[in-house]
């Protein structure tokens, strides 16, 4: 199941499980923490706590959820920044133990806060590569529906040099609403007829169904035009699976999306999947950019340069970072939906 990056409240996430980042003796905090102490109602999660502490460092360990509307809560102790190099494989391990734990228990969903990066002084956008790096290792292994929370932006930072590294592609490659219609109306003043587009990204909308009247010709050539058209999405993405030798379950988790809408993909000789899951599959496949817009075809989709979700994944593309985590903190960062699930 996929990795979801949202902005919400942990305490009001309806999920199986939600995390806690603690601190070695349990006790209430402040920021998230406290938060989560506030909704569970704090005396009673305080002394649940208080028969499993101290934990260390990177541990995990489980209580009820209480007045929460998630049934577990899930403490783990994240790592204090010192610069020393050792605090990654204890934060890894705070995401890895806590999904662990929360999968022995049966868990199907739950939700992080990005831990270590509050009064821990953990970078955020160092904090942000691990939290997606462990969780996205580990569900390559296992299955769960898992949301990564921010509350609000301040939570949330790409790495400098990537971020302005994206910033420079939209700049130079991004058409924006309006000098997409001026473009338009130079194309209208010089006599062209103005291209009739469904939607930005969409490819060109069909004209009208051929009246009664149309000479049978005329249809005869509609039938054989149909007739010859090119493999189905699921054909090709199938296809190209075999080339690449791949597995189905390594596609679809590197695509960040579910078994169930993958078996709908391939059982389904005409299932059409959204933009966001047709391109979130061919960075699982890592296609060119050519690639790329061949199989968006097939789906009914283009990628366009005054679509800045487009721009944006064009430049992973193009420079061929196939993460599909580290496109989709971009795309988040864009306030643009992300890939797959």
């Amino acid at each position: 199941m996929p990795l979801h990056v949202l902005r919400n409240d942990i305490t009001k996430m309806q999920v199986d499980a939600i995390v806690n980042a603690a601190n070695i003796n349990l006790r209430m905090g402040g920021g998230v923490c406290g938060a989560i102490f506030n909704a569970a109602g704090a005396e009673k999660l305080q002394t649940a706590c208080d028969g499993l502490a101290p934990i260390q460092t990177g541990e995990a360990v489980i209580t009820k959820g209480f007045s929460l509307p998630a049934k577990y809560i899930i403490h783990t102790a994240g790592p204090v920044y010192r610069g020393d190099g050792g605090e990654e494989a204890l934060l890894r391990a705070c995401y890895t133990n806590a999904l662990d734990l929360a999968h022995e228990h049966g868990c199907q969903s739950m939700a992080f806060p990005l831990i270590s990066s509050g009064i821990f002084g953990y970078p955020k956008d160092e904090a942000l590569s691990v939290a997606t790096s462990a969780i996205g290792d580990w569900l390559m292994n296992n299955d769960m529906d898992v949301s990564l929370v921010v509350f609000d932006k301040a939570m949330f930072s790409l790495s400098q040099e990537l971020l302005g590294e994206v910033k420079a592609f939209i700049d130079e490659n991004y058409v924006d609403e309006r000098e997409r219609k001026y473009l338009h109306r130079l194309t209208d003043t010089d006599g062209a007829a103005p291209n009739k587009v469904a939607k930005v990204g969409a490819l060109p909308c069909l004209e009208a169904a051929a009246p009664a009247s149309v000479p049978i010709a005329r249809q005869r050539n509609l039938a054989d035009a149909v007739g010859r058209l090119d493999e189905p999405f699921s054909t090709t993405l199938l296809r190209l699976i075999d080339l690449r030798g791949k597995t189905d379950v390594e596609v679809y988790k590197r695509a960040n999306i579910d078994r169930k809408l993958f078996s709908k993909i391939r059982t389904g000789k005409g299932y059409m999947p959204s933009k966001k899951t047709a391109l979130a599959l061919a960075v699982a496949l890592e296609l060119s950019l050519e690639e790329t817009n061949d199989l968006l075809e097939r789906a009914g989709f283009a990628l366009s340069r005054s679509v800045l979700f487009d721009v944006i994944v064009e430049y992973f593309i193009t420079r061929e970072k196939y993460d599909i985590y580290e496109i989709n903190n971009a795309l988040f960062e864009y306030d643009q939906p992300i890939l797959g699930g």
